[in-house]
């Protein structure tokens, strides 16, 4: 039994205690942990500096020992009455708080790890060819994003604009992407770094990976598709990456862990995955409300430890704060795509709305809201929260 209690189900009980970085009124941003609807001040509570600081990265790079001893930490004082006052004083109503991004993010890379997603799009943009590429169930396929455009749930994100082709061959145009979509990922936070050269084994995933957040990987496919020949994504995916303002401990996922598909190709040994690294989530994908997508995430092909073992194999080192993303989160049935591509095959079957719209792509004004659960200890649900945002028309800059 916990004090304060969180409400039943609100799924960030203590077998959660994710990590975020607030702030209330004037005062500078600071780390803080979620507990219900209310935000536990770790600097007040803890009296440790490390945690008066604007992002989780000073925490995050002081390793592993050190996670499990500050949440071990939290725990006891959320548990036990001695100290009922001190917490008390560290508590702060949810509603009350701003959320910032929650870590300094160091490099930012996606992968393309879902054999449906995968799949979906090879047969919509090569209908009469093989759906996945020769390599595709030989190595976690990826790219390396930009960090500077990361942005937390609930900024808003300004329509890009790009060259787009031209049907006949026609020189290209110049404007505002019309096939702008969300992607549904699951992002994983690198809490300690590696040295440039040394590859880092699957098996080390849990001394390197901090947490696990909620990723919106926003897309123009119109832009995208002309300028991925012959390199891949540039400015159809740097525009605006959201994550969730609550980075859930790895540790917090031991229920969620499972088994990965079956594989039906040999692995070469580097991407060998004895922890059983992947992940039962489920997530959910609301359109301005309505709920159009519940992707699962237990269908990834390949695992979060062997992304990370393949983004460091050639030599890459592992920087305190590096993001990498799961790629688009799909399963086997319409209702469980993870992104607009998918749910309107290409733009040739709209998804209609209980409102009595329909969309292929993304408009101005469309929010789009991303939420995911895990298994917990005795039937519990634990919340990785939501990552949120609403689409701008291009120009559209910030004020204030």
């Amino acid at each position: 039994m916990s004090w304060p209690e969180p409400p039943p189900g609100t799924g960030f009980g203590l077998a959660n205690l994710p990590y975020g970085v607030f702030s209330r009124g004037g005062d500078a941003p600071r780390v803080g942990i979620r507990v219900g609807d209310q935000v536990l001040d770790l600097a007040a509570a803890l009296g440790d500096p490390v945690f008066a600081r604007g992002s989780l990265n000073a925490f995050m790079a002081q390793g592993r020992d050190r996670w499990r001893a500050v949440r071990a930490d939290a725990t006891e004082m959320l548990t036990r009455e001695r100290y009922r006052d001190a917490v008390a004083a560290a508590l702060h109503p949810l509603g009350e708080v701003r959320l910032h991004l929650p870590f300094e993010v160091a490099d930012y890379a996606d992968f393309f790890a879902n054999e449906y997603h995968a799949s979906n799009a090879g047969r919509i943009f090569r209908p009469h060819g093989e759906p996945l590429a020769p390599n595709w169930k030989h190595m976690p396929v990826g790219y390396h994003g930009r960090s500077g455009t990361v942005v937390v749930s609930g900024t808003p994100i300004a329509r890009p604009c790009g060259q787009r082709s031209l049907p006949g061959g026609a020189a290209p145009e110049f404007g505002p992407s019309r096939r702008l979509d969300f992607e549904a990922e699951v992002g994983f936070v690198v809490g300690t770094g590696s040295r440039l050269g040394e590859p880092v084994s699957a098996s080390a995933f849990g001394e390197h990976v901090f947490g696990v957040c909620l990723v919106n990987d926003w897309s123009a496919r119109d832009i995208q598709s002309w300028e991925s020949t012959p390199l891949g994504p540039f400015l159809g995916k740097s525009f605006g990456t959201s994550i969730s303002p609550w980075v859930v401990p790895a540790d917090a996922l031991a229920h969620a862990r499972t088994a990965p598909p079956p594989r039906d190709r040999p692995l070469l040994p580097y991407l060998a995955d004895g922890e059983e690294w992947a992940l039962d989530l489920a997530l959910e994908v609301r359109l301005n409300g309505h709920v159009i997508s519940r992707p699962p995430y237990a269908t990834m092909y390949w695992t979060p430890a062997q992304m990370l073992a393949h983004l460091t194999v050639g030599g890459a080192s592992l920087r305190t704060g590096d993001l990498y993303a799961s790629g688009t989160v799909s399963g086997p049935a319409r209702d469980e795509r993870g992104c607009l591509l998918e749910l309107s095959w290409g733009g040739r079957e709209p998804v209609e709305l209980p409102d009595g719209t329909t969309r292929t792509f993304l408009e101005d004004g469309d929010e789009v809201t991303i939420t995911a659960s895990a298994p917990g200890p005795d039937g519990e649900r634990i919340s990785l929260g939501e990552v949120s945002g609403r689409i701008m028309a291009a120009g559209w800059q910030a004020t204030g």
